[in-house]
């Protein structure tokens, strides 16, 4: 066993660079991938599971207290990897590590040699006692599977029952069964289906040609409101259908305006040659316009008429005619012999088997009742409005979960579940459930079609974490063999359960042990585990329960009523989730911060509870708001836990949709903690104070040279910084007052303030001592030798928004998010600018106490609105600062200013600038004409009182734009003559600009016209 005064690998080191490769890497992984059972939400990468909980089971060579009898066994086992060990501790270290590194490829996972290799690792380590990894968060399950990898024994809850399915699929059938159990899977799914078929074949016919339909095209309608038209609008967010080159198609329209009737709109599949041949959207931002008058239908009216329609995903008929709802607008086909989805547009016989799905549901649902089973057989279940931030579908009219599926779906959906229900091999109806629940993801009415090259498809629900308006959605056949059917789940499940069986075997490793539990009453007992490893709920990021109600819903019907212990309320629990519910005027949840930190409290001190006092803990964390950090190191010190280590691994995509110029992490930190003795001192403010700057600054060093940039950098300094505060049971000042972990960060005395807002100045007079050297670090309320205020904001704002290396890879099916699903139920219209963004708390953090008053910038290079920081892009400062008459007026007045560089100077620089300059109004240009001077007068105009480096590199980056290459080489001369300013600062920014971004094209090209 591994002494307690024995450091863990993880706390000593980690190959964070070779782990996130690795990680990143995983996200485009899907054969046989163990996300591909079940979608789950912030899934962790098996990659930096298994290579964190290995530097957590392994003790570090070069510690005094390690065992000997394991250095011999690891030099022996790693010998059969790594050519030379080498017989010193620290190059012992440094191949475990390598070994961490290279275990962490997927490729590698499941190779023999590997396995036995950390087995055996695991082992040596902890003797014949097989270790015990506890995660209480366990969700999609990463954690515990590789903790089973590992040779180690695992227990995982969670308290949401759809998560606790996919774990016991996972954890337990799957270990237990073998490789036999996707054999009998697959002829249970080619049962069902057969049967299914059956029941189904009538809704979902054949074309007269013998074309068979695998997806309808739907969108949903309302009508134009504006007088003399009354048109039916079909809210279409692209026309294109399928984007290859060699075969694109797409769909435009037709008004036909009958005489003395409505206009009405029909569509025709066409092949477009260019991206200006498809017509333009029909709803943006909410708004829907009229194709047959133009007129807009505002977003608020637009919620009006769906509201009426429950969504508006069904078609609404008067006898055997549509009348309205939505608007079938094409079908997909394959054709016999000929490859390739084929597109035509729908027709009036489409609309029949629709009409009689609507009727035969009516009819089931009437008749459903026999007293064992609930007393609607499709989901009648409230959608709660508590989560309208991310669950926004109530706001058009869907309040029940069967809202969001049409009457073909949920007739479908049904016929599926019932016989899942009456499958007689009860460790098949788990499995079984999972594919159902694909089937669901790909079968509603916010499914959406995907027109890329190489993925002709229906889309899942969930491209994002939420639950936002569809306005055009594609309908699958969950009868066919295509992606949406229920053939293609068991398949893909099948794959999965194969790759895991071949090193998840009985004989080989025992299975986990999986229960619905509550994080912060742990059914364990004291000290019986040796690492507690989670991934906690990320505060108000992710509604779990509430968007898996979606999928619970329908596993009450098809798993039971009543026969199965997970699913026998109506929903999923809420009460008892640790997440931070937004407030709003429709909600009636009282979990706020308060109910976040008391409840992580006492998760994290079960945790400690039934840890062993030679165990290690681990806690992943990766949200992007200093709210939830401090919430999470409020809960982890007030649990009783000290952190030891901290390693940021890069395990998000920066391609998906909220990570495009905005500061979204693409780094998870992994916090290593000890129980904190009972015994701990009190801790000295002044002492901690002091040692605060060099850790800070060495972990900075450290993690830019492994790729870790900007708010991954920040949020990852957090932990060393927390070394040295959470070792002590707490901190004091000279007069004895606590020092808290959070507090007023514009507070000046420490008691006030909060540990944190320290941890934030270091953070950023760092990162403005990198990029603008000393003088910037130490700038507060005008230091000698500093830029102004805006340039530091500015270079910080950009440093902060740096990402990650990304690893450039495709989006992955349960964490990327796209551009298909409209935002604007949430956004409540408007239109999106362009720009970076930061949440405003992180800029704030970071303003205040390097003297930058965000206020005095607002509307001059930041906006602000709804908590979120936008750095005004260059286009937008145009006006401000060229004025009315733009680059042209500012280049003839420069050009007129060519006398020497002391007339330019003077005329247009006019006088120096103070620290703090006064807000400008919009359209007033720092270049002042004068009264019937200027332009026209021999002597050069001056500029406004105000005028900042920042503004004279933005003048400079407009005149490059603009093509005034005279104006541009006079203006430059001067500032080259001028004073260092100018070409130091444009040479930070052309470094911190996002590299496609404009602003960067435009340095670059500007710096090079520099005379030299």
């Amino acid at each position: 066993m591994i002494p307690k005064e024995c450091k863990r690998l993880a706390e000593v080191d980690f190959p964070i660079a070779v782990v996130s490769r690795h990680s990143a890497r995983e996200k485009s992984i899907r054969h046989g991938h163990p996300s591909t059972l079940h979608l789950w939400w912030a899934r962790r990468p098996l990659a930096a599971c298994r290579a964190m909980l290995l530097a957590l089971l392994l003790p570090d060579p070069c510690d005094p207290n390690c065992p000997d009898d394991f250095k011999v066994e690891a030099r022996a086992l790693l010998s059969k990897l790594i050519r030379d060990v080498g017989k010193e501790d620290s190059e012992l270290r440094k191949a475990l590590l390598k070994f961490i590194g290279d275990f962490a490829n997927w490729d590698y996972a499941a190779k023999p040699t590997y396995l036995e290799v950390g087995r055996g690792l695991v082992k040596a380590a902890h003797g014949e006692e097989t270790p015990l990894v506890v995660d209480p968060f366990a969700g999609g399950g990463s954690i515990p599977l590789e903790a089973l990898r590992l040779g180690c024994d695992a227990f995982a809850s969670d308290l949401n029952p759809v998560a606790c399915l996919i774990l016991k699929v996972m954890l337990e059938d799957i270990p237990r069964y073998g490789p036999g159990l996707a054999d009998e899977l697959r002829k249970a799914g080619a049962e069902i289906k057969k049967q299914a078929e059956k029941e189904l074949s009538q809704y979902y016919p054949p074309d007269p040609d013998g074309a068979t339909p695998i997806a309808y095209l739907w969108a949903r309608t309302v009508r134009c409101e504006s007088p003399n038209c009354g048109a039916e609008i079909p809210l279409v967010r692209s026309f294109w259908l399928c984007k290859k080159a060699n075969r694109a198609r797409a769909l435009r329209y037709k008004v036909r305006r009958p005489r003395g009737m409505t206009p009405h709109i029909e569509f025709e599949v066409f092949e477009p040659t260019s991206a200006s041949d498809i017509p333009a959207p029909t709803v943006k931002q909410g708004n829907a316009t009229c194709p047959a008058c133009q007129r807009v239908l505002a977003v608020d009216r637009v919620r009006v008429q769906l509201g009426a329609q429950h969504g508006g995903a069904d078609a609404i008929f008067d006898g055997n005619a549509r009348v309205g709802g939505a608007q079938l607008i094409a079908v997909v086909t394959l054709k016999n012999g000929d490859p390739g989805r084929h597109y035509r547009a729908a027709s009036t016989a489409d609309y029949e088997p629709v009409r009689d799905a609507q009727r035969h549901l009516a009819e089931l649902v009437e008749s459903n009742s026999d007293g064992r089973r609930h007393p609607c057989a499709v989901p009648d279940e409230e959608i709660s409005t508590n989560e309208l931030r991310r669950i926004s579908v109530p706001l058009y009219g869907m309040k029940t979960w069967g809202d969001l599926f049409t009457a073909r779906q949920k007739i479908a959906l049904w016929n599926i579940g019932s016989a899942i229900e009456h499958c007689e091999a009860p460790e098949l109806r788990e499995p079984l459930g999972l594919a159902f629940d694909g089937t669901i993801d790909r079968n509603a009415a916010l499914a959406t079609w995907r027109p890329q090259a190489d993925q002709e498809k229906v889309e899942h629900v969930f491209a994002r974490q939420a639950l936002g308006m569809c306005w055009d959605f594609a309908e699958a056949v969950p009868v066919s063999t295509s992606t949406g059917s229920f053939e293609d789940r068991v398949e893909v499940i099948c794959r999965t359960i194969a790759a895991l069986a071949t090193w998840a075997r009985p004989d080989a490793i025992a299975s986990g042990q999986v229960e619905a539990a509550d994080a912060a009453n742990s059914p364990l007992p004291d000290d019986g585990s040796d690492v507690w490893f989670t991934d906690p709920p990320y505060y108000d990021a992710v509604p779990y329960a509430h968007l898996s109600d979606f999928f619970y819903v329908w596993l009450r019907r098809s798993l039971g009523y009543g026969s199965s212990k997970l699913f026998g309320s109506d929903v999923s629990p809420k009460s008892s989730e640790i997440v931070v519910d937004r407030p709003h005027s429709l909600s009636s949840s009282t979990k706020g911060v308060e109910h976040y930190e008391r409840a992580m409290a006492k998760s994290f001190a079960e945790g400690r509870r039934v840890l062993r006092d030679t165990g290690v803990g681990s806690v992943v964390f990766a949200h992007k708001t200093t709210e939830g950090w401090e919430a999470l190191l409020s809960g982890l010190i007030q649990g009783g836990w000290t952190i030891t280590g901290s390693w940021p691994v890069a395990t998000e995509m920066s391609a998906r949709l909220n990570a495009r110029e905005t500061a979204s992490l693409a780094t998870s930190v992994h916090l290593v903690c000890r129980p904190r003795p009972e015994a701990a001192e009190v801790g000295d403010w002044a002492e901690v104070f002091r040692e605060l700057p060099n850790r800070i600054g060495n972990w900075m060093e450290r993690l830019s040279a492994e790729g870790v940039h900007g708010a991954d950098l920040v949020f990852a300094c957090i932990g060393p910084a927390m070394e040295i505060y959470s070792r002590y049971r707490r901190v004091e000042d000279a007069e004895g007052r606590p020092i808290p972990l959070g507090g007023d960060p514009e507070a000046t005395e420490p008691y006030q303030r909060g540990f944190l807002a320290y941890v934030w100045e270091i953070v950023g007079r760092t990162a403005l001592g990198q990029v603008l050297g000393t003088a910037e670090a130490r700038a507060r309320n005008g230091a000698a030798g500093a830029l102004e205020e805006d340039a530091r904001l500015t270079a910080l704002f950009l440093w902060t928004i740096q990402s990650t290396a990304s690893n450039g890879s495709d989006a992955d099916e349960n964490d990327a998010e796209t551009d298909d699903v409209d935002d604007e139920d949430e956004a409540g219209g408007g239109t999106t600018k362009k720009g970076l963004t930061l949440i405003f708390d992180v800029v704030r953090r970071f303003s205040q106490p390097l003297g930058i008053h965000l206020d005095n910038w607002e509307g001059r290079i930041i906006e602000t609105k709804k908590g979120i920081v936008r750095l005004l892009p260059i286009r937008e400062r145009a006006e401000s600062l060229l004025g009315e008459d733009g680059a042209s007026g500012a280049a003839e007045i420069i050009e007129r200013s060519r006398g020497g560089p002391l007339n330019y100077e003077f005329g247009f620089m006019g006088k120096a600038k103070p620290e703090s300059a006064p807000r400008r109004r919009a359209g007033r240009s720092p270049l002042q004409k004068g009264e019937g001077r200027g332009v026209r007068s021999d002597e050069a105009p001056a500029l406004a009182p105000g005028t900042t480096t920042l503004d004279r590199v933005h003048i400079a980056m407009l005149l490059q734009a603009s093509g005034k290459a005279n104006a541009l080489r006079t203006m430059l001369k001067a500032e080259a003559e001028r004073g260092p300013d100018f070409l130091r600062l444009a040479n930070a920014l052309s470094a911190l600009y996002p590299r496609d971004s404009e602003e960067k094209r435009l340095l670059d090209a500007m710096l090079l016209a520099m005379p030299k």
